[in-house]
């Protein structure tokens, strides 16, 4: 027998949940129940603290792959559901993956897409709240685009004056690029000052480094390149 389906999380009690430092995992693509999580160490990537590798700089300031936001939050999402070649599960279940839309639809949840020749070949999708952003999941189809997108969103996080940019989990790739873990008490201490703050939001600060870039008459990836490895 199949799980009865579930309706999708409702976009307050997910919000909540982001503010209290809680966030919801699935145990598989098609399980209609959901778990909460509160890791002990959290992983968080200090904005000022971005490693951004010469090979990546290189790789921006080539403006081979564009970046877009919120222009295909459905499908970033459902890229980072699919199975990957390391792992043939989900966490992110056709029930999140439904919620994670409606927060969308409700402004909350945004999206950077990276395309080749027309094809989304990577992307990141995550919650804002106040000066707080948290990171959900990203995918890449060809090397390197999840780090393009990856320092666009710092990039763009910095222009619109976030202050926390929640990472989760702690891996070997978040750490290499930056990323450090501290306790869940503190955690909760930052997003509670940031949580309360005034912030633009990521598709703002997108904009505003585009604006950036053609005031400067420069290519978008060119000045992140620059604004990355300057304080990197």
């Amino acid at each position: 027998m199949h799980a009865p389906a579930l309706p999708p999380i409702d976009p307050d009690t997910l919000m909540l949940a982001y503010r209290s430092g809680i966030f919801p995992m699935a145990d598989a693509r098609d399980d209609p129940e959901v778990f909460w999580v509160e890791p002990r160490q959290r992983a968080v990537l200090p904005l000022d603290g971005f490693r951004c590798s010469r090979s990546l700089a290189k790789l921006l300031k080539q403006d081979r792959i564009e970046v877009t936001c919120n222009r295909a939050f459905a499908q970033v999402i459902g890229h980072c559901a699919a199975p990957r070649a390391d792992h043939s599960g989900s966490w992110i279940s056709h029930r999140l993956e439904d919620s994670y839309l409606d927060l969308h639809g409700e402004g909350h949840a945004h999206s950077l897409e990276c395309w080749q020749d027309g094809t989304l070949v990577g992307g990141l999708y995550g919650v804002g709240f106040g000066a707080v952003f948290c990171g959900e999941s990203m995918f890449s189809r060809v090397p390197n685009a999840s780090k393009v997108a990856l320092a666009w969103l710092v990039a763009a996080l910095r222009r619109a004056r976030v202050l926390v940019l929640d990472c989760q989990f702690m891996t070997e790739h978040l750490a290499s690029l930056g990323a450090i873990e501290i306790a869940q008490a503190e955690y909760l201490r930052q997003i509670a000052r940031a949580g309360r703050t005034a912030a633009r939001t990521l598709p703002e600060g997108y904009s505003a480094l585009l604006s950036d870039a053609e005031a400067a008459s420069s290519s978008p990836g060119k000045l992140i390149a620059q604004s990355l490895t300057q304080t990197s």
